[in-house]
């Protein structure tokens, strides 16, 4: 039964028999006009209006600054080598030399960069990133000597390190729990479609000379980076948001979740202390020993010892980047449902047997395979190791602990192309350096099978 409320027409139900008044509640139910969901519902006014969790925002916004980053710089810097060694007379080795120095410096700021992410935030670290990043494009458009490239180089990874894929990451694990693993694969979705773009950057280069293309590129990533940038936000409780959009009350403890020993977080000593610690940085870097060897030195073994053709060879990284991206789709899908540690050791394996394929591919067929078996296991890979040292090591110093780890990893980043390059150099081929380097990493899955979620009291007293 309907009855208006004492001077207005608005209808209140009446409460069913069943329910008892106590002191503080009343007969009737009201619902004011202008009711509103609570700020946890998922909700909004209207039937079609929906309420999205912010941290999907984020995500979505981290995403497209890893695709300015891959399409700008990553995908695209053996485009500029070529041209510059070619255009300049440099050796391949001294421009080559760049990206070492941006691995190295990318492992000597990581646990810094760390400390300032866990300190002032995502935000902040990631809007200078990308000033810096702008502006040392625009310099480096404007290199007329190796020394000046090499300096401006510096201005450029610096920036891009400080809104690279860690930096977003922390944000992300802030805001993510239970769908942790799924919110950063999907952060790595913009990284693998701006390698489908990288087309765009080599058409500009033809058209418009690389100098205007590096001044393009600079000003592209500031009016599109720094909006960008803003949207990203470091904890939700500072923003008056929870963890998963949903108050703590009303979360199902009764599920149990890989990282409870270490719910309330691992300092960054008490992290080093661990062997987990250890095993995930040297498996990771072993997975590096396959990417990095394959992303110097694959085009150059594919043309000159397997005879195949440039176009050939450059399909075969179109393919690898499909891979990737297929890789992500499927931690999207498994990453918070299985065992991470046992999903990143098979893909240890899978990147194994494709550097193995593409070494001695007797036909396309492989080689094709190749590219898409080690672009799967890339995109697979990248984000549940993230996840990884989130739900083992908890929240409370995450940026510290992903720089720490990134000391690590240069052991592959650096490893992986100087190996296969020796091996090169002194056998006149890539095949041994490669076959010794797919054995490494194959041999890495073990460190993630022993890499067991540590108890944070064993780390303690």
């Amino acid at each position: 039964m309907l009855r208006p409320l004492q001077g207005s027409s608005w209808p209140v139900k009446r409460a069913p028999a069943c329910f008892k008044p106590g002191p503080a509640s009343s007969e009737a139910i009201r619902y004011p006009p202008h009711f509103r969901a609570p700020a946890f519902s998922g909700v909004t006014r209207g039937f079609f209006s929906v309420k999205i969790f912010y941290g999907w925002r984020i995500v979505f916004a981290g995403g497209a600054l890893q695709f300015l980053q891959s399409v700008l710089l990553n995908q695209s810097f053996g485009i500029y080598l070529a041209v510059l060694v070619e255009e300049r007379g440099w050796s391949k080795t001294a421009v080559a030399g760049a990206a070492a120095l941006k691995s190295t410096e990318a492992a000597v700021l990581g646990p810094v960069l760390g400390w300032l992410v866990d300190r002032f935030g995502a935000q902040l670290i990631a809007r200078v990133g990308i000033v810096t990043f702008g502006i040392g494009l625009m310099l480096l458009s404007r290199i007329d000597t190796l020394p000046g490239f090499y300096a401006a180089f510096v201005v450029v990874a610096l920036g891009a390190s400080m809104f690279s894929n860690p930096i977003v990451g922390v944000a992300i694990i802030h805001w993510f729990e239970k769908r942790r693993a799924r919110a950063l694969s999907a952060l790595q979705f913009g990284a693998a479609i701006g390698g489908l773009f990288v087309f765009l950057v080599a058409a500009s280069i033809q058209a418009f000379g690389w100098r205007a293309t590096l001044l393009g590129s600079g000003l592209l990533a500031l009016v599109a980076g720094w909006p960008l940038s803003r949207i990203i936000k470091s904890r939700p409780e500072d923003h008056g948001e929870h963890v998963d959009g949903v108050p703590p009350a009303l979360k199902d403890d009764a599920q149990p979740v890989a990282a409870a020993p270490a719910r309330d977080g691992f300092t960054a000593r008490e992290a080093l202390r661990t062997s987990a610690f250890w095993y995930m940085g040297f498996g990771h870097a072993f997975s590096l020993f396959a990417v990095t060897a394959i992303n110097v030195h694959a085009v150059t073994h594919i043309k000159e010892h397997l005879g195949y053709s440039l176009s050939l060879a450059t399909l075969v990284f179109t393919l690898v980047t499909v891979g990737q991206f297929f890789g992500v789709m499927m931690g999207w899908v498994i990453g918070d449902r299985y065992q991470k540690r046992f999903i990143a050791a098979i893909c240890m394996l899978m990147h194994a047997a494709g550097l193995l394929m593409l070494t001695y591919a007797p036909g396309p067929v492989i080689l094709v395979t190749a590219a898409l078996v080690h672009g799967t296991a890339w995109g697979l890979r990248g984000p549940f190791l993230q996840a990884m040292r989130a739900d083992y090591f908890g929240r409370s110093s995450i940026g510290v602990i992903l720089g720490l780890s990134s000391m690590i990893l240069v052991i592959g980043q650096i490893g992986g192309p100087i190996l296969a390059g020796l091996f090169a150099d002194w056998r006149g081929d890539y095949y041994m350096g490669f076959t010794i380097l797919a054995i490494l990493c194959g041999c890495g899955s073990l460190f993630f099978l022993m890499a067991k979620p540590p108890r944070l009291r064993s780390t303690v007293g």
